[in-house]
């Protein structure tokens, strides 16, 4: 699986100390994945459903507004985000997934443009239709979409900037910067 190999880089012994301590660590795309393979968040990443790579716009809906990596953002609020990924298919076991959804982890869902979430809108199949996650301590997320690709109008969206903004507010960096 996607970054199985790269848990074992020297830097990872870094990471996972910067996150026991609780410092904010945010994995995007291969990030998350390695982040799901270091333990440092429940689950694994999977080859796509349909065995496809997808490079495409998304919808996503906030499932929870109130983290240090969402609280720009409010719950039910659907943003515009590209994908960018070959294994992007989020699993977890029964149990996982269930103390998940009660520990209010899940902070992104693929969705449709009203927030609605079929089957024909999750483009990798992941469970629950998740894209995005955090740690039960809150300190710790990762996401398959890639909120880099737009955050300024050159690059077609500005949706990602809140991510953004949410991360610099408990630095203490204005949100106007």
């Amino acid at each position: 699986r996607s970054g199985a190999i790269a848990r074992f880089s020297p830097v990872m012994m870094s990471v996972e100390k910067f996150a026991k301590s609780g410092g904010l660590v945010f994995g995007i795309c291969n990030g998350f994945q390695i982040l799901c393979e270091s333990g440092l968040l429940p689950g694994i990443l999977r080859k796509n459903d349909h065995l496809q790579f997808r490079c495409q716009w998304t919808h996503l809906r906030i499932e929870n507004g109130s983290t240090p990596f969402s609280n720009h953002a409010e719950k039910g609020q659907v943003i515009t985000v590209p994908i960018s990924h070959g294994e992007g298919n989020y699993y977890a076991d029964t149990k996982t997934l269930r103390l998940i959804e009660e520990n209010e982890q899940v902070l992104f869902r693929y969705c449709g443009p009203d927030g609605d979430m079929t089957p024909d809108v999750n483009p990798n199949g992941s469970l629950n239709n998740i894209a995005g996650i955090m740690n039960s301590e809150g300190n710790v997320m990762g996401m398959m979409p890639h909120p880099e690709r737009c955050c300024d109008p050159l690059l077609g969206g500005v949706d990602g900037e809140l991510i953004f903004r949410s991360l610099l507010q408990p630095a203490g960096v204005p949100s106007n910067s």
